[in-house]
């Protein structure tokens, strides 16, 4: 259970209420995480959304979209994360098989994911200091200086949703992942 008491998304009013339906629109329901913030501040619910719609309308893939926010929650422990970015993974083409070993920093066979994984993880493990060399080699695996825009942000996003759910013990209502 939440440590965050929630009103029930149908209770809500103004703005959030406004947000909700959004999300419901689009997504059919109001996942937990997005119900917590939105009850408490809609306007940071608002721009987790137009984050992720930046991202949508950037450079990268959905697939690589949603590796990075599988990696960024693996390395925080965020089960509620990890979950909803394997779906979501999943929904955006990647195979479960590779999900898993995004998620374990394992070869997944797609050697332009595998340099995005390994650069993720990396910016992760070092509070994104990172060296030369893993400069040169997310660019020399194909990904643009625009890209490292949409990788920082995603990263960031990710960030912000982490540290909400452990913070909160969101209850998970996307599949877990074992």
């Amino acid at each position: 259970m939440s440590r965050i008491n929630t009103p029930s998304v149908a209770s809500a009013t103004g703005v959030t209420a406004e947000v909700f339906a959004e999300i419901k629109k689009a997504a059919g329901k109001v996942p937990n995480l997005y119900a917590a913030v939105g009850a408490l501040n809609p306007e940071a619910l608002k721009a987790v959304l137009a984050a992720d719609a930046v991202l949508a309308a950037g450079s990268l893939s959905a697939a690589d979209r949603e590796t990075i926010k599988l990696v960024v929650s693996e390395i925080a422990g965020c089960d509620y994360c990890v979950a909803a970015h394997s779906l979501l993974g999943k929904m955006a083409g990647v195979k479960p098989e590779a999900l898993k070993q995004a998620r374990e920093g394992q070869p997944t066979g797609d050697a332009k994911r595998d340099a995005l994984v390994h650069f993720v993880r990396t910016l992760q493990q070092t509070s994104g200091t990172i060296s030369d060399e893993a400069y040169a080699a997310i660019r020399a695996a194909g990904y643009t200086e625009a890209e490292q825009v949409d990788i920082a942000l995603a990263i960031a996003t990710t960030v912000f949703t982490n540290v909400f759910n452990r913070v909160n013990d969101t209850a998970v209502d996307f599949p877990r992942v074992a």
